[in-house]
C-alpha cells in the first residue's frame, strides 16, 4: 500500500532544498525545512520568500497563495521535528560521506512508515539506501535546478526499493505538477550522465585553447540552440558539483572519457565555484558577468 504524502521534510536549505520546499508548499504540502544551523534555515526561507514574490510579480501566483505557501513551511531545527513527516528528502551537498551520515542520524527520528528520498544528482541510490533502516522505503528523487521552474524529476530505484515506494514517489511528483522520468541506478543517472561530460568537454576546449569562454558559450547558444552556454551553465550548477559528478562517473564507470578536466579541478581548488562564489568561468562581482579567460 503506497503512503499518502501530506507532510514533507527537507534536509538542506540551500539552492536545491529551498527550491524543493518552494515547489512542495505551492502544491499544498506542509513542509519542515532543516539545515545545520538556524541561520541557514532562515536564509533558505528568505530565498523561498524572494522567489515566491518574483512569481507574484510575474503574475504566475497571486499574493494570497504566496502567503499560504510561505505559512506551510516551518523550520525543523532538529531531526525530531520530522516525526510527523510522510516523506523526508535529503538535499545536502553532493558528498556521499555527508549523505550517509545524515541517513544514519535521521532514521531514529522517523515513523516506521516514513519514506526517505535523496536528491543526489549522481551517487548510488542502493549504497545510500544501505545506510538507512528502510532500504525498501528509500528512493532517488532528483530535481533539476531551479526546482520551481524546471519540469523534470528523475526517479531512481535502488535494488531494494519496493513498488509502493516508487508509486508514492511518482504520485508525489505528479502533484507537484512535474513530469517524472525513470532511470536505472547507474552513476549520474540520465541527465547528468549526458550533460556533465558535455560541460567537461567544453572546459577541455577552453583548457586546450580551442576557444575563449565567450567563444565557447556563444557557439553552443547560437550553434546548438542551447538556452545558456556550457560554461555559464557550469557556473550556475556550481563547479564543485560539476567536479563531484565527473568524479562519480570516472570512478563508477572506470572510463577515461569521464576524466575531470584539470582546469575544472584548478578552479575548484581556487574556490572559484561559479555564481555562488561570485567567480568561476565568469566574474560576477561587477554589474555584468565578465569571462575569466
Amino acid at each position: 500500500m503506497a503512503t499518502e504524502i501530506r507532510t514533507v521534510g527537507i534536509i538542506g536549505a540551500g539552492q536545491m532544498g529551498s527550491g524543493i520546499a518552494h515547489a512542495c508548499a505551492v502544491a499544498g504540502f506542509d513542509v519542515r525545512l532543516h539545515d545545520v544551523t538556524e541561520e541557514k534555515i532562515r536564509q533558505g526561507l528568505a530565498t523561498v520568500n524572494g522567489n515566491l514574490a518574483r512569481q507574484v510579480s510575474k503574475g504566475s501566483l497571486d499574493e494570497a497563495d504566496r502567503r499560504t505557501a510561505l505559512d506551510r513551511i516551518r523550520p525543523a531545527v532538529e531531526y525530531d521535528a520530522f516525526g510527523e513527516c510522510d516523506l523526508v528528502i535529503e538535499a545536502a551537498t553532493e558528498d556521499e560521506a555527508v549523505k550517509r551520515k545524515i541517513m544514519v542520524a535521521l532514521c531514529p527520528s522517523l515513523r516506521a512508515d516514513t519514506m526517505v528520498a535523496t536528491n543526489t544528482s549522481s551517487i548510488s541510490i542502493t549504497r545510500l539506501a544501505a545506510a538507512t533502516d528502510r532500504p525498501e522505503r528509500f528512493i532517488g528523487i532528483h530535481f533539476m535546478n531551479p526546482v520551481p521552474v524546471m519540469q523534470l524529476v528523475e526517479l531512481i530505484r535502488g535494488i531494494a526499493t519496493e513498488d509502493p515506494t516508487f508509486e508514492a514517489a511518482k504520485t508525489f511528483i505528479g502533484r507537484l505538477g512535474k513530469t517524472s522520468t525513470v532511470s536505472e541506478d547507474f552513476p549520474a543517472f540520465i541527465v547528468n550522465r549526458i550533460l556533465l561530460p558535455m560541460i567537461n568537454e567544453a572546459i577541455y576546449t577552453l583548457y586546450e585553447g580551442v576557444g575563449s569562454v565567450d567563444a565557447i558559450d556563444t557557439a553552443m547558444r547560437l550553434g546548438a540552440n542551447h538556452p545558456m552556454g556550457p560554461l555559464q551553465l557550469a557556473d550556475f550548477i556550481g563547479l564543485d558539483t560539476c567536479l563531484s559528478v565527473m568524479q562519480v562517473l570516472h570512478e563508477g564507470l572506470a572510463d577515461s572519457k569521464y576524466r575531470p578536466c584539470p582546469l575544472l579541478v584548478k578552479y575548484v581548488e581556487a574556490g572559484w565555484l561559479g555564481r555562488k562564489a561570485k567567480r568561476g568561468f565568469y566574474d560576477y562581482r561587477g554589474e555584468h558577468p565578465v569571462p575569466t579567460r
